[in-house]
């Protein structure tokens, strides 16, 4: 009687209780497709039976088809491409760090292999080392081939550390040509790019088949600056900051250069006898130590320079010779690590000028390297996913919807006039919002009824979304001070996912609000007037990014959706809203679950807000492979004491400092750091997306540093 009872409560309980809120579903997406052109190239994966560990080099064998790849921690495999069962068998095991290799253009003949190494990788092993340049003989009668240890030979080697470069390749001329990085991991402290008396940021050459006794090599007598009073003979060009990748011109013999930049620019570099490509008095053809001591000779400029809106780490490639792509013959082929971006470039040697320069193909690729094969394949790896992609052409679309230009289109909102959603369009709000010039905003996700979120608990990582995610947010300004009833929709930002690739667009709101224009992929500049509370006006200007400068912050090491974090979104009962409506893959973690403190709000710790807004403000950039190319971590999960800023001296500008810190304990005003955040213009941060200076974030910094003590580190 009494189980009956019970069971029948619980009955009249489950019925009593309130049904979950249902997840309304959005179907009215119109954001399909692209505004622009399609690329006419795309990356294909090839030879999905095979994958490798950290790829950074791949070659075809010069006595077959099969293909040699080199992994980032010391190996070399080879496979053959039309094995569907994907062996890999083994080249080379160096035991230590690989940055690339080469063939001796006669190993028909002697078997010679060159390879590059940068470091021993082992725990506990950096200190003292050296970056080395291997020769190897090929194992007599090995098949598959492979590479006869006995037969290492020790050609040059130099100090390792930061960025080492670099390739050893055997030039046209019959000698060895080893590129290297400046041996820093930021600004060139050591003030190498300018030096010759060491080896570090030059492009050395080598005569590797007549060498000195004792040595492996000789100096070849047409080297520049074997004359030069304690210049290293070794080195024919000089001024690299990290020449990752470089190739022969099948023309001219010249090599082609990617070399790596630091703060603003990436630079592709034609390089002959005595260049001097700048570096560290330059980045590109823009000063960086601009009073630092120059070399012997004058500065070359670059063939092209790529601002970090549209490349951040710049992957040398090759003219093109093949036969697959007669339209592309001729053409120098490079591409980005960051952005998976490639271009193709078309020069004239005897006029000295660029005739053509595009951007043919965009992926989500962490190009790593480029291969070319006999055959005109054109392969890059993925240092990422450790697969190998080959460019192709794209073939025709299918038809699609013309992309929106006007927001009323776009699907997101059911009424463009007072800004009413489309049904299963999410608001939602964030813990810490990032600076922008004061405007106030509202933020919204949508997503295709079977689009699911891949949750991380962490912080600081951005969530993973399906393909057809949109994640929105609207800018509006008071045009006068602190009257509501004066706002104004500028812009909204939207941020697409399609083939598993972010694409941003902003959209302009015309003055009397009923509606908003696609802006164009270079992006605008408009002025607002704005009346203050005494009365005067302020002309405030208002930037709408590029569609390059989108993916500026929204950036692979920012996990693309900036707010959509677990330390953003854990406030109030968001999370667990989100799943119940199902849009996570997982359940939630049953346990407490990070959130970002309000950095304003005065109860919080401060040491606590002020990691907030470092990570919300500066982080998109300045983490391991953020782009912000400074020796700093400033991502929240990051210790303070490890964040590289406290007592710390500036890698480069010091505005003016003497004994300069990022951060001086106590000291505001001698802090490079403090002093970036409180200015507009040059050497601002954050360095896009913002004309005006946070005040409340000023004033939250300068107390933070105020209250550190002398010792703080």
């Amino acid at each position: 009687m009494r189980r009956a009872l019970l069971l029948f409560l619980a009955a009249v309980l489950s019925v009593a209780q309130p049904a979950p809120n249902p997840r309304v579903p959005w179907t009215t997406s119109k954001l399909i497709g692209s505004p622009d052109p399609p690329p006419p190239y795309h990356l294909v994966r090839v030879f999905p039976q095979v994958t490798f560990k950290e790829p950074v080099f791949i070659a075809q064998d010069p006595l077959s088809d099969r293909l040699f790849v080199a992994e980032y921690p010391g190996l070399i495999y080879s496979f053959l491409p039309n094995d569907p069962a994907g062996k890999k068998d083994l080249f080379l095991d160096l035991g230590r760090g690989i940055s690339a290799f080469s063939f001796h253009p006669k190993f028909r003949e002697n078997g010679q292999v060159f390879v590059f190494s940068h470091a021993d990788l082992k725990a506990g092993a950096r200190k003292g080392q050296m970056s080395q340049i291997y020769r190897y003989q090929l194992l007599p009668n090995s098949n598959p081939p492979r590479l006869d240890p006995a037969s290492k030979t020790t050609i040059i080697e130099w100090p390792s550390g930061g960025h080492n470069g670099g390739e050893a390749i055997i030039g046209p001329d019959g000698y060895l040509y080893v590129s290297t990085g400046d041996g820093t991991s930021g600004s060139d402290v050591n003030n190498s790019g300018q030096n010759l008396t060491d080896l570090h940021a030059v492009m050395m050459r080598l005569d590797v088949d007549h060498p000195d006794a004792g040595r492996a090599y000789s100096i070849p007598k047409d080297n520049p600056f074997v004359n030069t009073p304690n210049a290293r003979p070794e080195i024919w060009a000089y001024g690299y900051r990290n020449p990752w990748r470089f190739s022969f011109d099948p023309q001219t013999g010249q090599p082609w250069v990617g070399d790596v930049g630091q703060d603003i620019w990436e630079m592709i570099e034609i390089s002959s006898k005595g260049s001097n490509h700048g570096w560290s008095v330059r980045e590109g053809t823009h000063p960086f130590h601009p009073n630092a001591e120059k070399g012997p000779t004058p500065f070359t400029d670059p063939i092209v320079e790529h601002h970090h809106t549209e490349c951040r780490s710049i992957t040398g490639g090759y003219v093109y010779q093949g036969s697959k792509f007669p339209e592309l013959k001729g053409t120098y082929i490079y591409g980005d690590y960051e952005y998976g971006k490639m271009w193709g470039l078309r020069y004239n040697h005897k006029t000295k000028n660029v005739v053509s320069h595009k951007e043919f193909l965009d992926s989500n690729v962490k190009i790593s390297s480029f291969g070319m094969t006999r055959e005109g394949a054109f392969y890059a790896l993925d240092y990422g996913t450790g697969e190998i992609f080959s460019l192709e052409r794209r073939p025709p679309d299918a038809p699609r919807p013309a992309f929106p230009r006007k927001l009323s289109q776009t699907g997101l909102f059911s009424q463009i006039r007072g800004h009413k959603l489309a049904s299963g369009v999410i608001p939602y709000e964030i813990n810490a919002p990032f600076w922008s010039d004061g405007a106030h905003k509202e933020r919204f996700l949508a997503m295709p009824p079977a689009a699911k979120i891949t949750f991380d608990e962490r912080a600081d990582q951005g969530w993973q979304f399906d393909d057809g995610a949109v994640t929105v947010k609207s800018f509006s300004l008071d045009l006068e001070e602190g009257n509501p009833a004066s706002r104004k929709y500028i812009e909204t930002r939207i941020v697409v996912k399609q083939d598993n690739h972010w694409v941003g667009y902003s959209y302009l709101w015309n003055d009397d609000q009923s509606d908003a224009t696609l802006v164009a992929a270079a992006g605008l500049d408009k002025i607002y007037k704005i009346k203050e509370a005494g009365g005067a006006i302020r002309q405030q200007k208002w930037h709408y990014p590029s569609r390059n400068e989108c993916m500026f912050c929204h950036s692979r090491a920012a996990g693309f959706v900036l707010g959509l974090t677990t330390g953003q979104m854990n406030r109030a009962n968001q999370l667990k809203q989100y799943e119940q409506w199902g849009l996570f893959k997982d359940p939630l973690p049953a346990k407490e679950l990070p959130a970002y403190p309000d950095p304003f709000d005065t109860k919080a710790d401060i040491n606590h807000r002020v990691k907030t807004y470092l990570q919300v403000n500066c982080a998109m950039c300045h983490v391991n492979d953020g782009g912000g190319n400074s020796p700093m971590e400033l991502g929240y999960r990051t210790p303070m004491a490890k964040a590289g800023i406290v007592a710390v001296e500036p890698t480069h500008e010091t505005l003016g400092i003497d004994g300069a810190k990022l951060i001086t304990p106590g000291a505001p005003d001698r802090s490079v750091l403090f002093r970036r955040i409180t200015r507009r213009g040059q050497y601002q941060m954050p360095p896009t997306s913002t004309n005006r200076v946070d005040t409340a974030g000023a004033r939250l910094m300068e107390e933070w540093i105020r209250q550190l003590p002398a010792n703080a580190n």
